[in-house]
């Protein structure tokens, strides 16, 4: 965090400041700032944040022993370190975050991206930040540092030379795109595209539009919303930008416009071709024709490479730069799309995230790596988040593994049974579906049927643990 007093840090989140040992009101502060205990060093603040199992108050002793030079509390603890005292922690954490930013801003060399979509936004965040980061300070999430607690700690990375903060904003219902947005207000935002994630807690994919254009609305005048031009529903923003005097620049893969929009996009890909070594395209942008290798793998990755590169060129890097740098990229993020095992049996761990929309992208791209004499196999959990849609949506996916020809479809857990129901019912009914309550079982199964040339995709949301098994398969078969 950028240098503050004590009484600075209190006055930006309006809290009480109870001083400790030889501090005074004008002691300066600049380490950085965490919710995780663990993660505290020497100098640090500690937000001591009420979790769903458990309080972090009860942590900030460690927090002190670490050496935490301030906490933020909602009630004092008897520990050595100066506190202060707000009525919510996590609202705390947005105002200093709000004043750090804007100081920073202020003073003329800070850049501020934010990227939404119903999918995409992690690795689109990465493929950003690693073109950016060869141009000056760049400061984006770990992970996938997206709601009210991680992008405020992300925001509060951000130091006087800092030229470039790229901000990743979830949420799982409306306003939260808003508030969050709102405390940067972005030079530019993306959206990438308006899916059924989350429909569960917006209430339905109308409800999620309405949500998603909430970063288009925060972007401040003058600045510019970079759209996906093969999505029309999210080309419908373009009239939210003009209304605020936010100009457009089009991604996508279409060469011709939705009637939403004239002309067609200003960056967009031909030739996609998919192999196990990742993906290639030819990108096209201000009359050039640039080939761009990717490895990463996924044909929907092009999507996210064109979200970059368009962001990067209105922040001033020309689209050839930027294409070199993405080819440097071997990894978007771990658990997504990850190689794993060895060529005998390859294992892609995709299991941090899913929805309908990602779940079919990536059995799409088991189709497409498997060569002839290979076997696709399909590991799949549930889905989270659809509220009443999952039933029907965990059908689709059921559905379409059978009709790309996936060899075995391996469903865990009990929230996903309707995966392999569908499946069963399709036409996967001589052994290819398997279904398993656990883990455990899906490993010990998978062991002994597992052979040479397999290319075995997992894929889940989060909350089924998959990622762990999808690991678990990678070393066994490396």
């Amino acid at each position: 965090m950028i240098p503050m007093t004590l009484a600075d840090v209190a006055s930006a989140v309006s809290g009480t400041l109870l001083t400790a040992g030889a501090d005074t009101e004008t002691t300066v502060v600049a380490g950085a700032v965490d919710t995780d205990s663990r993660l505290i060093a020497p100098g640090g603040i500690f937000v001591a944040k009420p979790g769903e199992t458990t309080d972090g108050h009860l942590f900030v002793p460690a927090a002190a022993g670490a050496g935490a030079a301030l906490a933020i509390v909602e009630h004092v603890v008897d520990v050595p370190i100066s506190q202060i005292v707000v009525p919510d922690v996590v609202g705390a954490l947005a105002d200093l975050a709000r004043t750090v930013v804007g100081r920073v801003r202020a003073r003329g060399a800070l850049q501020i991206t934010g990227i939404t979509g119903s999918n995409g936004k992690t690795t689109t965040k990465n493929l950003l930040a690693r073109i950016l980061q060869d141009e000056g300070e760049t400061v984006a999430p770990r992970a996938s540092f997206n709601n009210e607690v991680g992008a405020p700690l992300t925001m509060l990375r951000v130091t006087g030379d800092t030229r470039y903060l790229v901000s990743e904003f979830g949420a799982s219902g409306p306003g939260d795109i808003a508030r969050l947005a709102g405390l940067v207000t972005p030079d530019v935002g993306v959206v990438l595209m308006v899916g059924m994630a989350h429909a569960g807690g917006f209430g339905g994919v109308e409800a999620t539009l309405k949500a998603k254009t909430e970063l288009v609305e925060a972007i401040r005048p003058g600045g510019v919303a970079v759209l996906n031009a093969d999505d029309p529903r999210v080309a419908t923003m373009a009239a939210v930008a003009a209304a605020r005097g936010v100009s457009v620049r089009w991604f996508g893969r279409g060469a011709a416009a939705p009637a939403t929009h004239p002309g067609v996009p200003h960056v967009r890909a031909d030739e996609v071709e998919v192999s196990p070594d990742g993906t290639t395209c030819v990108v096209v942008a201000n009359g050039e024709r640039m080939p761009l290798r990717l490895r990463v793998l996924g044909e929907h990755h092009v999507m996210n490479a064109l979200a970059a590169l368009t962001a990067a060129e209105v922040l001033g890097v020309p689209i050839a730069e930027g294409i070199a740098r993405l080819e440097t990229v071997a990894l978007a993020e771990r658990w997504r799309m990850q190689p794993l095992g060895s060529e005998r049996i390859r294992i892609i761990n995709d299991a941090y995230n899913a929805s309908p929309d990602s779940m079919a992208a990536a059995l799409r791209t088991l189709a497409q790596i498997t060569q002839p004499g290979q076997r696709k196999v399909a590991v799949l959990g549930a889905m989270s988040e659809l509220g009443e849609y999952a039933g029907e949506e965990h059908d689709r996916v059921g559905l379409l593994a059978v009709r790309l020809r996936i060899e075995r479809i391996v469903v865990v857990g009990r929230d996903a049974r309707r995966l392999y129901l569908a499946a069963v019912g399709e036409g996967s009914w001589d052994g290819e579906a398997v279904f398993f309550e656990s883990a455990d079982e899906a490993f010990d199964y998978l062991q002994g049927e597992l052979r040479d040339g397999d290319r075995v995709l997992v894929k889940s949301s989060n909350s089924a643990g998959l990622r762990f098994l999808g690991d678990r398969l990678g070393e066994s078969f490396s």
